[in-house]
């Protein structure tokens, strides 16, 4: 769970950021938004395979861009 540690001479502000670049990075927001709505077995694999088609054919692309 990410925390932060604050003294008295701590601006808030800086605080916050801290706070939301480590929530940010553990991922929290992501997982709320991926378990905000139930989806079945076959629709995460539908999406799964939709993302790994995704990142082939941005690979492939750039791979030919740079050669």
């Amino acid at each position: 769970m990410p925390g932060i540690l604050l003294d008295d001479s701590d601006n808030f502000e800086i605080a916050l950021r801290r706070f939301k670049k480590q929530v940010e990075k553990a991922g929290v927001l992501s997982e709320l938004k991926k378990r905000q709505h139930y989806e079945k077995p076959s629709v995460q694999e539908k999406k799964k395979k939709a993302a790994a088609k995704k990142r082939l054919i941005k690979k492939m692309r750039k791979s030919r861009n740079d050669g």
